[in-house]
């Protein structure tokens, strides 16, 4: 049985050529980048030739870019960081309603702490309206967090448009663009951000490692004390084989993204259309069109999303409820819930995301199979139901 994978929005299969660069760094060219001797200059001038690749990729200056452990430091750091460099200013965050957890979690440690957080609701395509956070804005207000698009829904964010406005208001901004990096053109001059987290193995690299950009001239504390490593900005050895495997990954993407978006696009609109079209009470979850290439969310009423799962999965095919970092959590995803969509039927949530190994024939198998798994697990919902209601009334 052929198997298929289609969650890559959780997570990402390295790229060949990236798994070369990262064994290179383990084994033959392994030195500390703080020493002096060649070992450790060959690995520092390899750390500094990624951040110039990974820069290059969103447009920013080498300097801008601080690597991390991944996308969950640097939301962390972001947040935490600039809230309490501005705090003197003021102690309210603007975010969004459906932002990943790694930027909700730290607004609740941040409100146990005496920062007020609003957080925005969306339309019912997951989108941000920027005259929604003007209102928003106060004279305390000092960060502004927005997702340069959702990882469950797949809804695009006008972050340009946001970003425009906090700064005329003159708010620090960040966005997390750990979905989009990789996968859409960014660009972190055009779209406006002050702060933007990226993570490597959601665009072919290894896990593991990230990076925050920090657009000069933000002020921003350091994450890690101890020593000299990021310019201060984080200490500890940094994680050679990764950071090299980070940056080939960015390399590979600037090259690979204008054929590969065309591509993606045409088997999701294929994916989307034989689901909602072919399965009646199947729907289209986020905006038909401002939406990732590779994503493809939908609610499939009268089933649970997590069966639908296993059966996919008995079938050879992988995908998901949502988020990877929510998953075993009986509450329905609460973006999905965000978009308007009643508990019940939220449950039934089921996210398909493509990847640069997706073929149309893995298409054609999935609209094949997926309808008659959903009749299946209907039918014994409906048999479960009856049972239940024997002897009511």
């Amino acid at each position: 049985m052929r198997r298929i994978y289609l969650d890559h929005a959780a997570t990402t299969p390295a790229h060949p050529e990236v798994a070369e660069a990262v064994l290179r760094y383990l084994t033959g060219a392994f030195g500390n980048p703080s020493t002096a001797y060649s070992f450790g200059q060959e690995a520092k001038r390899a750390l500094e030739e990624a951040r110039e690749k990974v820069a290059a990729l969103i447009g920013a200056a080498p300097e801008e870019v601080f690597f991390t452990s991944g996308g969950t430091e640097s939301d962390n750091w972001a947040l935490r960081g600039a809230a309490y460099a501005h705090a003197q200013k003021g102690r309210h965050i603007i975010t969004s309603s459906i932002e990943h957890h790694a930027i909700l979690d730290v607004c609740r440690l941040l409100e146990a702490d005496g920062f007020r957080i609003t957080y925005l609701p969306v339309d019912g395509y997951g989108l941000v309206d920027p005259d929604e956070v003007r209102r928003a804005i106060t004279p305390e207000t000092i960060l502004i967090s927005v997702m340069h698009a959702n990882n469950e829904i797949g809804t695009i964010e006008p972050i340009a448009e946001i970003a425009g406005v906090a700064r005329e208001a003159g708010v620090c901004f960040h966005t997390d663009a750990v979905q989009t990096v990789g996968h859409l053109p960014v660009d972190v001059n055009e779209l406006g951000v002050d702060l933007l987290s990226i993570a490597a193995h959601k665009l072919y690299g290894p896990k593991g490692v990230g990076a925050l950009y920090i657009r000069n001239g933000t002020r921003m504390p350091p994450l890690i004390v101890g020593g000299a490593q990021e310019r201060g900005m984080r200490a500890g050895t940094e994680n050679v084989a990764g950071i090299v495997g980070f940056g080939k990954a960015a390399e590979i993407a600037g090259r690979e993204m204008p054929a590969v978006i065309p591509r993606l696009r045409q088997l999701r609109d294929r994916l989307i259309e034989g689901l909602t079209q072919n399965i009646p009470g199947v729907h289209l979850n986020g905006h038909p069109e401002r939406r990732l290439p590779q994503n493809v969310n939908v609610t499939v009423e009268g089933v649970e999303g997590e069966a639908v799962v296993m059966a996919l999965d008995q079938e050879g095919i992988a995908v998901s409820t949502g988020s990877a970092c929510g998953t075993g959590g009986a509450e329905p995803s609460h973006v999905i819930l965000a978009l308007g969509i009643p508990p019940e039927q939220a449950r039934g949530a089921v996210r398909l995301t493509l990847g640069r190994h997706t073929t149309a024939e893995d298409i054609e198998r999935v609209l094949e199979v997926f309808p008659r798994i959903i009749g299946r697990l209907r039918t014994v919902a409906g048999r479960r139901s009856a049972r239940e209601c024997t002897g009511c009334g």
